[in-house]
């Protein structure tokens, strides 16, 4: 019923921001406090006793999630942000989109080997953010608790590359197709 509910919140708007994509728009979730606030406590509950040290979002959706999650949790929120926007010195990843290429930048001095972080966002495509934000929390020296995405888009693999390196993946709610 929880599940049925978040997806039934976030809206589809077709061949954005190309033709034959269909973006899932959590702005909507977002603007639903009760089901959005029930979105946070799944994604806590699931982590909170798995040894998390510190919370990454993604930029930007995962900014929004992550932070609510670092602030439910009581744990370090740290952003994983496109290139040039870090003030400090960072270090950086690029990586292919569905529809693009991108960079991905982290500070250099955010984690070390005693963090254990979880990756937030509110989507799981073909995986090539969240990848990139993994390459980082390596290079880093830092160990990965896993990742959360509010929705999985499974014909798209994402999940799977995830899960293919280890890493345990919490998913709330998934759509087919692109």
């Amino acid at each position: 019923m929880i599940m049925s509910k978040i997806s039934e919140s976030i809206r589809t708007i077709p061949n954005f921001p190309q033709k034959g994509i269909m973006f899932r728009d959590v702005t909507t979730l977002f603007s639903n406090p009760s089901t959005f606030k029930e979105t946070i406590i799944q994604i806590c509950s699931y982590w909170k006793h798995k040894n998390v040290t510190k919370i990454i979002g993604i930029e930007a959706r995962g900014f929004i999630i992550g932070s609510c999650v670092s602030l439910e949790l009581e744990l370090p929120f740290i952003p994983v942000r496109k290139k040039g926007k870090l003030p400090f010195t960072t270090i950086e990843q690029s990586y292919k989109l569905e529809y693009g290429e991108a960079t991905a930048e982290i500070h250099s001095d955010a984690l070390n080997q005693n963090d254990n972080v979880l990756i937030i966002d509110d989507l799981i495509a073909t995986g090539g953010t969240a990848l990139a934000a993994i390459s980082l929390v390596k290079k880093l020296d830092a160990s990965i608790s896993g990742c959360s995405f509010i929705i999985d888009l499974p014909d798209l693999n994402g999940k799977k590359k995830i899960l293919d390196l280890g890493i345990e993946v919490q998913t709330l709610c998934e759509f087919s197709g692109h």
